[in-house]
């Protein structure tokens, strides 16, 4: 028997609704090499084009082109076969209105998480806080259907896509400079100026992290019920946060002690009546 009459053999013998056996070998061979052209475009798209992106993004559209030529890859073969698939779409439909009322939330998600891609509020290693949820941390990534946040705790949270999105995000990393605060009140005696260059020659020598372009910034906030109260304000790069935050307010004490400067205790004064 030649390989013809084996084709043709395969061809005349019928599974179900005019599939033959051979129609079926064809169908395998053309997936089979769907799946092979799309993990060669995976590969092509990695090595090429997704050094590019952020990772969060490069990651979802390297699913896209994989899923998706798997899919033209199936419907070549249907299409090539004259099966007819409208009964099967029709039954698809209705399925996919059941299962869509069923999933609202997991549509959301996968919508919500395209939208995030296009828009890019953060990225992949940015340092974020999302106030309506109390989280504060790094993003991992922004996946199909939620997003991960690691937070200073060294915890890693799963976040819905549809949450995220709607939230209110305040990236802590897209500036390459940051602000540090801090408030001290000194005692109603004690000169303004003075304290103010007391503070200002302490954080001079003792950080040298902070941008003398914008100086310092000191404002007498608030004439208080025992102190005069100044709000001191400096600017460091991004990276500093971690040492400019925590060691504001001990340079601030430490340059009011070297003046000799106090910063008093809350105090009342209480008038008794007299009879």
């Amino acid at each position: 028997m030649t390989p013809l009459d084996f084709l043709q053999s395969l061809s005349e013998i019928e599974i179900v609704g005019g599939l033959t056996v051979l129609s079926l070998l064809i169908g395998g061979i053309i997936m089979a090499v769907g799946i092979i052209v799309a993990k060669i475009a995976k590969m092509i798209f990695y090595k090429y084009y997704a050094p590019t992106l952020p990772q969060d993004t490069a990651k979802n559209l390297s699913k896209i082109i994989y899923f998706g030529i798997i899919i033209i890859a199936f419907l070549t073969f249907t299409s090539s076969q004259g099966l007819d698939l409208s009964g099967l779409l029709v039954a698809g439909g209705i399925f996919a209105v059941v299962i869509g009322f069923a999933t609202q939330s997991v549509v959301s998600n996968l919508i919500s998480g395209v939208f995030l891609m296009v828009e890019k509020p953060a990225k992949h290693g940015d340092t974020l806080q999302i106030p309506d949820m109390g989280i504060s941390g790094t993003l991992l990534d922004i996946g199909t259907f939620s997003s991960r946040v690691r937070k200073f705790d060294g915890t890693v949270i799963r976040i819905p896509n549809e949450k995220f999105f709607t939230s209110n995000i305040r990236s802590l990393t897209s500036s390459t400079v940051r602000r540090a605060e801090a408030m001290v009140g000194i005692a109603y005696k004690d000169d303004i100026e003075q304290a103010i260059a007391a503070i200002k020659n302490e954080i001079r020598m003792t950080m040298p992290f902070v941008l003398m372009v914008p100086e310092p910034e000191f404002r007498v906030e608030e004439l208080g019920d025992s102190s005069v109260n100044i709000q001191v304000l400096v600017w460091h790069p991004r990276d500093d946060w971690s040492q400019a935050q925590p060691i504001l307010l001990t340079t601030v004490k430490r340059a009011l002690d070297k003046t000799g400067i106090e910063i008093p205790f809350p105090q009342r004064v209480i008038w008794e009546a007299k009879e």
